[in-house]
């Protein structure tokens, strides 16, 4: 699995033009699921979402405070296009991506343990395999990647 984390100060999905999600302070995260991922992945993913630590302390020191410590939202975007690579030729290959028929039932039990880990009512997100306009203001700006295949 993969992961983009953006500290954002509001986030938001429309879909038709009509915004069907958004956020305060938190995270926007995008989503990515390999044909190849785990429950195992998964449970490294949800944990590294609510506990990196990006934001400061009470006391203004930063990398101090994870989005779980803080009590901020989290919206989710499932993205299989972080699995596209153009290695080969300019149009994307999305062969590493997880087909939509697993890849939603797996991205719902990601949103339901990570709504269990957390707070179900801090969770948002947009529309399984829909075209979604995703808005944000990134915070810092701060976006990390986390990839459950690179753990050192």
């Amino acid at each position: 699995m993969r992961a983009v984390l953006q500290r954002v100060t509001q986030a938001s999905v429309a879909v038709d033009g009509a915004v069907i999600s958004s956020i305060g302070k938190g995270l926007c995260v995008l989503v990515g699921i390999t044909k190849d991922d785990t429950p195992d992945d998964m449970e490294y993913i949800i944990r590294k979402i609510l506990n990196t630590r990006l934001w400061e302390d009470k006391d203004g020191a930063m990398w101090k405070t994870s989005v779980k410590d803080a009590g901020l939202e989290v919206l989710c975007v499932s993205q299989f296009t972080l699995y596209g690579t153009v290695a080969k030729g300019n149009k994307p290959d999305f062969h590493l991506a997880m087909g939509a028929a697993g890849s939603r039932d797996f991205y719902h039990t990601f949103l339901d343990k990570l709504k269990e880990a957390y707070s179900a009512d801090k969770i948002k997100d947009g529309q399984f395999q829909a075209m979604m306009q995703v808005s944000l203001t990134n915070d810092g700006p701060v976006t990390l990647t986390i990839d459950s295949r690179i753990r050192k």
